[in-house]
């Protein structure tokens, strides 16, 4: 097992897998935007309002660069550890705010499950940093 994680580190498959869904996502999102407004309503009175005063299609955009960025910092192996652990840590509080704020449902299992990675290879990142 130990030969294994030298050749192919535990961090890739989750770089693979967040980093899949991400792009998924945001390419959903500027495919289909209206497929998307379900997830900009019944959001707090402050979130709401910005979104509603920049209209919620430009939010989408918006929202959907940011996911392809954190897409590509993922999926791109030459990305600096530091920039791999900040986009772990963005991918946890996405998740934490979206869990927060847009509340329980029948999907909330997806999303606890993108905390945890998304906080796993926050760690892990950390702390492959710290051996370099």
């Amino acid at each position: 097992m130990d030969k294994f994680q030298k050749i192919i580190s535990p961090e890739w498959f989750l770089r693979l897998g967040l980093g899949g869904v991400y792009l998924y996502t945001s390419a959903d999102i500027f495919l289909h935007p209206k497929g998307w407004y379900w997830a900009v309503r019944g959001l707090p009175q402050f979130a709401q309002g910005a979104i509603n005063g920049m209209g919620i299609d430009n939010y989408l955009r918006i929202q959907a660069a940011g996911e392809f960025a954190i897409a590509l910092i993922l999926l791109l192996w030459f990305m600096p550890k530091k920039v791999v652990s900040t986009a772990g840590l963005l991918v946890a509080l996405q998740m934490l705010a979206i869990l927060l704020f847009v509340g329980i449902g029948l999907d909330t299992f997806r999303d606890i499950g993108l905390l945890g990675g998304g906080l796993a290879l926050f760690v892990l990142s950390l702390k492959e940093e710290d051996r370099q």
